[in-house]
């Protein structure tokens, strides 16, 4: 919801997170904050395997290249992102498709009645089910570049640790910086992917067309 605001003038602008949460539980009850979950779990178990065992791939690819580990890691997770981006797209246009219908949840329709109605309407095309695919290249491509690459080359500089529970501490701290900046680089493409698959602001007429448009566009009129 936060992304697909068009500033202070927009009807549906929230002033913080608590006023989000505030404003879609007075509106649209407690199952409101659950619109669009069946498509992301759908997705989640092919996501995962796709990401990691093309990781894997592209990994053993870059092995005959005689690339720096740092950049074959990177290089593998841009790889395995854009790979992983045309698994869940459909999915995410369905899943941004729901969140941002303002309906009650009981409603609104259901997954597999949304994915009806936009292929019927824009077939399965860059105008349907596959709306916003260069936005959601960018989005993962770029966060797994950044993040395996930041991840394997931070763990490999960082001594191991011979206690468990510090190496499991040493571990999971390089996952939360890696994570953590990987979203802040990648967070444009995001915005830029929602604001092409959820609702234009006039009917009938598309204003957020491709990816590095709809970045310029936000930018200019938003900064």
């Amino acid at each position: 919801r936060f992304q697909i605001q068009r500033g202070k003038t927009d009807p549906t602008s929230y002033k913080s997170l608590g006023d989000c949460f505030r404003t879609i539980f007075q509106r649209e009850g407690l199952l409101g904050f659950y619109k669009g979950i069946l498509p992301p779990v759908l997705a989640e178990t092919p996501k995962r395997a796709v990401k990691f065992f093309t990781f894997e791939q592209y990994k053993k690819l870059l092995g005959y290249a005689s690339l720096p580990p740092g950049l074959a890691f990177a290089v593998a997770g841009l790889g395995s992102g854009l790979t992983e981006a045309v698994v869940v797209n459909p999915f995410e246009v369905v899943k941004v498709t729901l969140q941002t219908n303002q309906k009650a949840f009981t409603e609104q329709p259901s997954s597999f009645v949304q994915a009806q109605q936009i292929i019927k309407t824009g077939g399965l095309g860059f105008q349907g089910l596959n709306k916003g695919l260069t936005a959601t290249l960018g989005r993962h491509g770029v966060f797994n570049m950044v993040y395996f690459g930041f991840y394997f080359n931070v763990k490999n500089i960082l001594p191991v640790n011979k206690d468990p529970n510090l190496e499991f501490l040493r571990k999971f701290g390089i996952g939360l910086v890696s994570g953590t900046i990987a979203s802040i680089i990648n967070i444009p493409f995001d915005v830029a992917k929602s604001r092409i698959q959820g609702p234009q602001p006039v009917p009938g007429e598309i204003k957020y067309r491709t990816c590095f448009k709809t970045m310029a566009t936000v930018y200019k009129e938003e900064g």
